[in-house]
Parts: C-alpha cells; structure tokens; sequence
C-alpha cells in the first residue's frame, strides 16, 4: 500500500485546492470530463483519498489533538507560547472557533470527503468489474465514513454532504444522531464490497473489517448495543485477527500492518512529502539526532497513575525520563509508541493504527454488558499486559473498570474523547483536572464557515 501510494501520487491528481473546503467541491486539477473514465482512474482517486488521511488537519496532527489531548490523557506541557498555545487552549476547553488546529481538522476532513463523494458519484456510470467496482466504492464509502464519524463526534452539527457539490447548494447543519445513522447504512454496504484482505503492495487497504469496526463504534455510539455485538462477532468469527503475543510488537516500522492491525493510515518517509510528524512532535526537545523535539501530545499525570504495577504497556507506551543527547537524565513524560529513527526532520515512516483486535475484543465487552464473558474479553486483553484477570468482584463499576482498560490499553490511538463521550463520563473525568473550570461536548464550528454560510448554528 505505501508503494501504491507513493507511485500514485507522483502523478499529483488531487493537488488542487477548494477556497471553501466545506462547500465540498471536487479537488482535482485534472479536466473532470477526461477523468473517471477507467479503473485505473477511480483507483488513483481512492488512493488520493487514503492520501488525504496523512494530512495535518486529519490524523497528522489535527485527531491526536482533538481527541487525545482534549481528554484526560494528554497535554501540551509547559510550553504555552506560538503554536503551542492553540494546544494548550484545546487541552484547558478555552480555545474559540478562530483555533486554527480545529478549523484544520474541519476543512481537511471535508476536503477527504469531497474526493470520496466525486468517486462515488462517478463510479455507478462507468462499465467496471463488478467486483472491483463494489471494493473501490467500499474503499470510498469507508473512508468517507471515516472522516464523518470524527466529525460527528467533535463538532455535532455539521453539513452532511454525499454527492459532489454543486454551485448554488445550501448547506445545512444535521445532528450527530443523524451523521451517524447514515454512516451505518453506509458502512454496511462497505463491508459487503470490500475483500477480507489483501495481499503484496495492496496490503493497508480498508477490509471488511475495517468497515464493521467502525460500524460497530457507531452502533455503540448509537446506544445499539445488540446490533453492535452482532457485527463484532462477525469480526471475531471471520475476518482473522488476534492479539499479537507481546504488546510491543505492535508497534515500529517492522511490525506495521500485523494480525492484530485491523487499519492503519500509511505514511512513507523518504524525503517526498508523505512522511508523519510524529517522531518530531512527540519526543521530548533534546532526544533526536535529527531534527527537533517538540514534547507535544505529552502523557499526563493521571495518564502515568492510570497503569497498575506491572503493566506491560506502560514501557511500550510512555516514559517518565529520558537520557538526551548530552548523557543527561531528564525528567518529562512523552508517547513512545510512535518512537523511529529518522533521516529528515518530520519525516518518519511510522503509521498511524486506527483500528485493531485489542479494541474489537473490549467493545464486545461493551456491547455484552456485565457477564462473565464480558470479563473473560477484557481479561484476555489484560493476560497480554501482565496483568491478573478482574471480574463483577473486583473494585468499581463495569463501566468504570472497562474504561480504565480501554484508556490503558488504547492510549494515544485516538480513542479516549469518544469513549468519554460514550461512556457519559467527561465530566465526572475532566472536572478532576485541576486547571479546566467547564467542559463542553463540541468544538466550535470554525469561523470561517460560520461566515460562509450564515445559515450556520454554532455550538
């Protein structure tokens, strides 16, 4: 998959811009009439797609932001001047809608969803395989839905757009509710046309799984609980993953894409513009021999308390020190799952997981409700970690002990906002912070689309 990327977007077909990236038109510097035309065609474009989910505004930086370093699990540290203010805002819930790393999480998100819709409108009038036909609009749909789901789950009311953008079109705001009843529609015909795997460069493609684990989040979402355990023993059942046996083995460039990966956004170093940050962002300011460290997205102290003795994870995970370059021992907490050695400055081959096993097995905890199958899951999770099984005995509420185990266990992939959200815990767990006096449930719809279109409601 990384070399498709590469080779595809050496041809740079989608490097137009949109100035309203939410009036959602197509990006494309190609004369549309000559384009769509050939399998070869729609795949460029869904592989201009997946391009899209490299970028800063999406899981670049602009996700970890939103979702990780809004929660309880990380902060921006002591450093609260240039950039790194808008961090701290989001971080302490006092940024405004002028925050440029929420509006770039907005309109990079959009500018995805704007190529997934011309694919999917272009697709049903071409004559193609059919089988290819139904995996690239899979692939499309998946990705779409994607990118609507975090959407949905920051902003609340946003523009629901599914055919390309049209001069003239009136956005208007729908509910979260709303995104997300369309996104299992639209995920269940996904995994109908997607393949349960790949093989050779094609590998890191959305699946079948892909696809129904999402799904699965967004019934759970939803509050539809049966139908979510439904699709997640579907993936249990048929679609071959299983935790890998040590914990850090999922993680670094050799273990990208493993039996446990379900779905990862794929980046490639190399100097050619499609590598990650995060090598750069989250390691502390002097432990690179090339380039800086910024020692953003840094673990918090609840975060570190969160780990019982003997968690394995917590190593693999993050750290309390660190040795710098000069030899000396310094104290301060940064991510390590996310560590490489580079050759450029902001150019790192690691991938972003999205998705994985590890995740599929707690949601169906979730989804069961206290049993004791539900703790066998969430014990089959902790045996990996070292850790002794729990059950209905064991201190806390189900709800509390099962979203203690998803923070540890999934800590800095994205997750904990929306699981605070779900689990109707934010601010029983952000109020504890001692530095946020109130939290809110959405972002600020950016600025600049409340002035685009003054239809808008912001939150």
């Amino acid at each position: 998959m990384k070399r498709i990327l590469y080779i595809m977007l050496c041809t740079a077909l989608f490097t137009g811009c949109s100035e309203d990236f939410t009036d959602l038109a197509p990006i494309s510097n190609r004369n549309e009439a000559d384009f769509y035309n050939t399998a070869e065609d729609f795949e460029a474009a869904v592989t201009a797609s997946y391009a899209g989910l490299q970028s800063t505004g999406v899981y670049g930086r602009g996700y970890w932001t939103m979702f990780e370093m809004r929660s309880d699990n990380t902060d921006q540290g002591p450093d609260a001047t240039g950039l790194a203010r808008q961090y701290t805002e989001i971080n302490a819930f006092t940024e405004d809608a002028l925050n440029e790393q929420v509006t770039s999480a907005w309109s990079e998100s959009y500018r995805v969803i704007a190529n997934c819709n011309v694919i999917l409108d272009r697709i049903p009038n071409v004559e193609l395989d059919a089988a290819l036909s139904d995996q690239l609009a899979g692939e499309a749909l998946f990705i779409r839905s994607l990118m609507y789901y975090h959407l949905a789950i920051g902003f609340g009311n946003i523009p629901l757009q599914l055919t390309p953008f049209v001069a003239g079109d009136e956005l208007t705001q729908v509910d979260e509710t709303t995104v997300l009843q369309q996104l299992v529609t639209d995920l269940t015909t996904a995994e109908q046309g997607l393949p349960v795997s790949y093989s050779g460069s094609e590998v890191g493609k959305a699946t079948k799984g892909a696809a129904a684990t999402l799904l699965a989040k967004v019934l759970l979402t939803l509050g539809e609980n049966s139908a979510a355990e439904t699709v997640l023993r579907r993936i249990i059942a048929n679609y071959g993953y299983e935790l890998v046996p040590n914990y850090s083995d999922l993680w670094g460039v050799s273990n990208e894409n493993n039996v446990e990966s379900i779905f990862e956004v794929q980046y490639i170093s190399g100097g050619i513009g499609q590598g990650s940050l995060f090598t750069n962002d989250f390691s502390p300011s002097t432990d690179l021999q090339t380039g800086s460290g910024f020692g953003r997205n840094r673990p918090t102290q609840s975060m570190m308390d969160a780990y019982e003795d003997g968690d394995l994870r917590y190593d693999v995970s993050m750290a309390a020190t660190y040795e710098n370059l000069e030899g000396e021992t310094v104290e301060q907490l940064h991510v390590k799952k996310y560590q490489s050695d580079l050759a450029i400055e902001n150019d790192s081959d690691i991938n972003f997981v999205v998705f994985r096993y590890a995740d599929v097995l707690l949601m169906l905890a979730e989804a069961l409700g206290e049993t004791s199958e539900s703790y066998d899951l969430i014990n089959e999770v902790r045996n990996r970690a070292g850790l002794a099984d729990i059950d209905a005995s064991s201190p806390g509420t189900f709800e509390e002990k099962l979203l203690q185990e998803r923070r540890v266990e999934l800590a800095f992939e994205n997750h904990r906002w929306a699981d605070l959200k779900r689990f109707n815990a934010i601010d029983k767990v952000i109020d504890a912070e001692d530095f946020i006096t109130g939290t809110r449930e959405y972002f600020y719809i950016p600025q600049r689309e409340m002035d685009i279109n003054p239809n808008f409601v912001q939150n």
